[in-house]
């Protein structure tokens, strides 16, 4: 476990420069606790990604314990700050459903969704490999038919894993090939089916319409499915991953984030503030390339890790 906090620490340094640098940096700006230390505290969180009422709400507890345990000291009130965020973030995280843990419902179907460019068929085929090696039946479902390196890249996924596979030709109806996936998935006994789909814009209507209709298409098939569908959004763009949830969630209802290039950015910040806001949580994180960068989300190591505990 140490260890694999260590390289957590290691994967997330951009973000704990970023949080924990700065904090520092304000902290040693000050000779005493005021008021502007506290705005500058706040700004710091924000600039972070955490998201402005997160942020506030850090800030307002940190206030409150200084004055209730009347602390005077400077470290004291750092100390203080790390354990607020680190309630704060375990506590969003302490109830619920908050990883992908396949269901006792057969075939499991996990749709993914999101954006151009984010790393969906990757998590797809990290999953894939993960699941085969637990011993179960995988089906992938090159649901993007927009792109012909999506499809080849699935491929690639499913023969490298040992998953069984359902594409069509480039621009395939995505609907139709998700029906037929799903009904030779179903006449096989799969365990789990996982579908990719193209990426698009949370603002275009007519994208957003079409993932509505595969998931009428999901439910005449396997009428309680999706089991789970998963956004997948770049950690990079930070508070913009928030907007993208907010969208995506009106038009299908999310069961958890995806946040990859995590090791590639400053802004993992947003990892406190997304389950703040919008009561979807982070599943899983990307924080490089290897099949074992693609790690189960869990609160406690991921804080430790950015406040370098």
């Amino acid at each position: 476990m140490l260890g694999f906090v260590k390289s957590l620490k290691e994967k997330l340094s951009k973000t704990q420069k970023n949080i924990l640098g700065k904090i520092s940096d304000t902290f040693s700006s000050y000779d005493e606790i005021t008021d502007d230390l506290y705005d500058d505290l706040e700004e710091v969180l924000i600039q972070a990604d955490m998201g402005v009422d997160l942020s506030a709400d850090v800030i307002d507890k940190l206030r409150e314990e200084v004055k209730s345990r009347k602390i005077k000291k400077l470290e004291d009130v750092k100390e203080f700050l790390g354990y607020i965020m680190e309630s704060v973030l375990i506590e969003e995280y302490d109830s619920g459903h908050n990883t992908v843990q396949v269901g006792k419902q057969r075939p499991y179907v996990i749709l993914f969704i999101g954006v151009n460019g984010v790393g969906k068929t990757t998590t797809i085929g990290k999953l894939a490999t993960r699941f085969v090696k637990e011993g179960k039946s995988v089906m992938l479902i090159a649901g993007d038919t927009f792109r012909a390196a999506a499809i080849e890249q699935l491929t690639i996924w499913a023969e490298r894993s040992g998953a069984f596979i359902v594409k069509s030709v480039q621009d395939g109806d995505p609907s139709a090939i998700v029906f037929d996936g799903l009904t030779s998935a179903v006449s096989k006994k799969v365990d789990v089916i996982m579908i990719d789909t193209a990426g698009r814009q949370h603002n275009k209507v007519n994208l957003m319409n079409e993932l509505e209709k595969i998931g009428r298409t999901i439910k005449k098939v396997v009428p309680d499915a999706p089991h789970e569908t998963l956004l997948v959004v770049d950690a990079t763009t930070g508070q913009n991953a928030v907007s993208q949830a907010r969208m995506f969630n009106k038009a299908v209802k999310l069961d958890g984030l995806v946040l990859t290039k995590l090791d590639g950015t400053a802004k993992g910040g947003v990892v406190f503030g997304i389950k703040h806001s919008l009561d979807i949580p982070v599943k899983l994180i990307g924080v490089g390339e290897a099949q074992d960068d693609l790690r189960d989300f869990n609160a406690e190591e991921y804080v430790n890790a950015v406040l370098d505990r």
